[in-house]
């Protein structure tokens, strides 16, 4: 649990971009600071300092540890204030319990520093961030934006005009637009007709290079695509024209990823736990540094169980009268698998498992060991 027994004043922050809203309360609950911030050094050191002198320690409360709210917790460290982390989940979860439905800033930092003050274990701490950390969290950060933003919208519009105009080949493409050679292929020969008119032999020769193992059975499952609808929807030329530019896009961005996986490598190869959570299978770079960003050591989790609640993989009950329900069951079809369990609820499992087992290794300093397969006899 956050140690807030020396605290004096408890500032929470609802951060923004120009400026933040500030609220202020004493242990006892009494408001001493309620206005907007500027998102100034100068400002925000002034506000700390001035609380400091009259209240003694200050803890500052975000619920935004990065990007907006770096410069914040920075100025609030160096100015000798406590600096501590309100998760988002936790965030609307608490914010639910007030009444009325709009939220302002005002309203949300007041949700912060009662939280703070009354709920302490809902707090995670924020140690100084080292240059090993940091340069990740930067990574990471565009790294999403580049999946959210980038990657995600251009597929979809590229799938979205396959399937206007020719449904089979999007079947085959869409799903694959991850590979360098299909974004290759749509950027050269974006229309059926191009395709068609490239030829099997030469397509396949094309690729090879970029898809040595899937060269051929790619090329063959377009052709049985491009056989499957002899009409041609009006407007399909135009796919010449515009298929090749999105997919070009596409490419750079998946270019852009590559080489951001690489920097985050290098950098994470000083990490002291990332050979740790790498030796678990599945593991990779990016599941890695997102982890190290959002959790880091796993120390401001008292056990397994706080942790998993956090990744939102606490089993939930559903209890009305004499009826109770745990977890979700699915609302259609049939599911169910071994042991009754439906195939939402097994991952989920499977999931929980897995979180147990790497808060034991971080917890430990530990590498994953496969437990050995049980020998089972069978009777004669």
């Amino acid at each position: 649990m956050f140690d807030t027994e020396d605290v004096g004043v408890f500032l929470g922050l609802d951060v923004g971009k120009s400026a933040h809203h500030g609220h202020g309360l004493t242990p006892a609950g009494k408001k001493v600071f309620d206005k907007p911030l500027p998102n100034s050094e100068p400002k925000l050191r002034a506000v700390f300092d001035k609380l400091a002198a009259k209240f003694g320690t200050v803890l500052v409360i975000v619920d935004q540890p990065a990007s907006i709210g770096a410069l914040p917790l920075a100025v609030a460290r160096d100015a000798g204030c406590q600096v501590a982390y309100l998760p988002g989940l936790a965030m609307r979860r608490i914010a639910g319990l007030y009444p009325g439905e709009a939220r302002t800033d005002a309203e949300d930092a007041a949700v912060i520093a009662n939280a703070a003050r009354t709920m302490p274990h809902t707090l995670r701490s924020l140690e100084l961030t080292d240059e090993i950390t940091a340069e990740p969290t930067v990574l990471v950060g565009f790294d999403e934006d580049l999946v959210a933003a980038e990657a995600t919208r251009t597929s979809n519009r590229i799938r979205g005009l396959l399937t206007q105009f020719h449904p089979s080949l999007e079947r085959v493409l869409g799903p694959r637009l991850d590979h360098g050679a299909v974004t290759w292929l749509l950027e050269r020969y974006g229309s059926p007709a191009a395709l068609r008119k490239a030829g099997r032999r030469r397509l396949v020769e094309l690729i090879r290079p970029k898809a040595p193992r899937m060269a051929a059975r790619l090329i063959d499952d377009v052709f049985d695509a491009l056989d499957e609808q002899t009409v041609v929807v009006p407007g399909t030329g135009t796919l010449d024209i515009v298929v090749p530019s999105p997919a070009a896009s596409l490419a750079a961005v998946h270019t852009q990823r590559r080489a951001m996986q690489a920097q985050i490598s290098t950098l994470l190869e000083a990490h002291p736990l990332s050979p740790v959570l790498t030796s678990m299978p599945g593991i990779g770079v990016r599941t890695t540094a997102v982890w190290l960003v959002t959790v880091g050591d796993g120390t401001g989790f008292p056990t397994a169980a706080h942790l998993a609640s956090y990744a939102g993989l606490a089993p939930t009950t559903r209890q009305s009268g004499t009826s109770l329900h745990g977890g979700h069951a699915p609302r259609g079809g049939n599911r169910q698998r071994a042991r009754g369990k439906t195939h939402t609820q097994a991952l989920l499992r499977l999931a929980r498992q897995r979180i147990s087992v790497l808060f034991a290794m971080l917890r430990d300093g530990t590498f994953y060991e496969p437990r050995a397969p049980r020998n089972i006899e069978l009777a004669a």
